[in-house]
């Protein structure tokens, strides 16, 4: 509210929500085509530093682990310590990028929801105030919506359960007894880390992990993308690229498997006070459930616009929301990778820009 009682609304042409890999790469996309920031356009993010998700990763997920992290649009990451964490070395280079292309990113704010507003326009409501927008590239990604599964028994549990949006490293786990739950990447990664300080370490996954021998080259990529994408065009949740990829065999993984530490149990039926049990009387003794089960995408402040499908996802064509043109969702669904991020950044920007073309043309003169 300004000193009149009134509620000031700030107007611009376009809210990007969100300073990751995908919010960045549309940033540098409406700047590119001629859009002023913070005039024509503004970038939230309710992140401390820049960095995206990056910045909340373990300390020991070096840069050196990453898989396939893909340079922003303009400016090549070089030069990268691989042996550094990948949330110092991403976060040093998303900062550097922010400051060369001049991108003013607003942080952090927090968007609780975007409804329609007034004259066509979007009404973004923020802990900074009000925007009202002719259209909106959403950038949220998932790293603030952890997926926790719920089983019998849960809350009799006496141990210590996590998420990985809060793993903080092996050392953590010394002379514990550990269940990792969950057949990714992560999970993988996770174990194979906790079993050198753990006095034991289980694992198990809902489906017989699937592991990819051989190079993954283009033509794989598109068309795990495909299946991804195939998803969100029905209006279903996305699911991971990797989801339908498998899981790439390397040399640790491999060694990891033959001495194994990812032997892996179906999933449990029920968890104990001191443990998980299955229905066949197997019974497992553990101190600590870490559960790397995934993101589910971060688009409640989207709600109040009704964008979802009965099958529980935004249907997009390319990144257009298909329910209003005005709503584009990028780094959502097979756009997620940090490749995808990137075209997807530059797709939304091109079709808002003929949004917003074919506004001025229609709007009456004089």
């Amino acid at each position: 509210m300004n000193d009149f009682g009134f509620e000031a609304v700030r107007t611009v042409d376009v809210v990007v929500i969100g300073a990751g890999q995908a919010g960045l790469s549309a940033a540098f996309h409406l700047r590119r085509s001629g859009l002023e920031p913070d005039r024509d356009f503004v970038v939230l993010d309710h992140a401390p530093d820049p960095g995206g998700a990056w910045q909340f990763r373990w300390p020991s997920l070096t840069y050196g682990k990453v898989h396939g992290m893909h340079a922003l649009p303009g400016m090549e990451l070089t030069g990268a310590d691989p042996a550094r964490p990948s949330s110092e070395v991403i976060g040093a280079y998303f900062d550097t990028y922010e400051r060369t292309f001049d991108l003013r990113i607003h942080r952090p704010v927090d968007v609780t929801a975007v409804r329609e507003g007034e004259g066509g326009r979007l009404r973004v409501e923020t802990s900074e105030g009000v925007y009202a927008a002719r259209a909106l590239i959403n950038a949220t990604g998932t790293w603030d919506r952890p997926f926790w599964p719920r089983y019998p028994g849960q809350e009799t549990f006496r141990g210590r359960q996590l998420h990985t949006a809060g793993y903080p490293g092996p050392e953590a786990f010394a002379g514990q007894r550990v269940l990792v739950v969950g057949g990714g990447a992560s999970g993988t990664q996770h174990l194979m880390e906790i079993a050198e300080v753990a006095a034991e370490t289980t694992w198990v996954t809902r489906r017989e992990p699937v592991w990819r021998e051989g190079p993954f080259g283009e033509a794989e990529g598109r068309a795990a993308v495909a299946l991804v994408e195939d998803r969100v065009r029905q209006g279903l949740p996305p699911q991971s690229v990797v989801s339908v990829t498998g899981l790439p065999l390397n040399d640790a993984i491999r060694a990891a498997r033959a001495r194994g530490i990812l032997d892996r149990l179906p999933m449990f039926d029920r968890i104990t006070p001191t443990g998980v049990a299955w229905d066949d009387g197997r019974t497992v003794d553990v101190d600590v459930i870490l559960w790397a089960t995934g993101f589910r995408a971060a688009i409640d402040h989207l709600a109040p616009l009704r964008l979802r499908e009965s099958g529980g996802g935004i249907r997009v064509e390319g990144t257009r929301a298909v329910r209003d043109e005005r709503v584009h969702l990028v780094g959502y669904g097979p756009s997620a990778s940090t490749i995808g991020a990137n075209r997807a950044g530059r797709a939304a920007v091109s079709g808002i820009r003929r949004l917003l073309r074919r506004e001025r043309v229609a709007a009456p003169t004089g």
